[in-house]
């Protein structure tokens, strides 16, 4: 029960980091991360720690590439849903109509 709550300690620390809402730095999240008695949490600690630069840019930038990601996710299921009935024109047609 001790490491199912130590776990969840971590992933809501991480959670309000990502946030904003909490302001601890990322590298002592990290430490505490790497020192956790859950194995998922210190593999999850491990794989951050690889591009921590990457991670702390994210964490820390205010622009965002999820509108993009939103859009590039619609056209793909839009495709998805016209596999085999056209080509590039029909595809053109639908997502300038939605």
């Amino acid at each position: 029960m001790l490491q199912l709550a130590g776990a969840v300690e971590l992933a809501v620390q991480f959670a309000a980091m990502v946030r904003g809402v909490l302001a601890l730095p990322l590298c002592d999240w990290l430490n505490k991360g790497d020192a956790a008695i859950a194995q998922e949490i210190r593999g999850f600690a491990r794989t951050l720690r690889q591009d921590e630069a990457a991670v702390q840019a994210g964490m820390s930038e205010p622009c965002s590439n999820g509108p993009v990601e939103g859009q590039v996710n619609r056209l793909k299921l839009i495709k998805r849903q016209m596999y085999g009935r056209a080509g590039f024109d029909l595809l053109r047609a639908r997502v300038s109509a939605a």
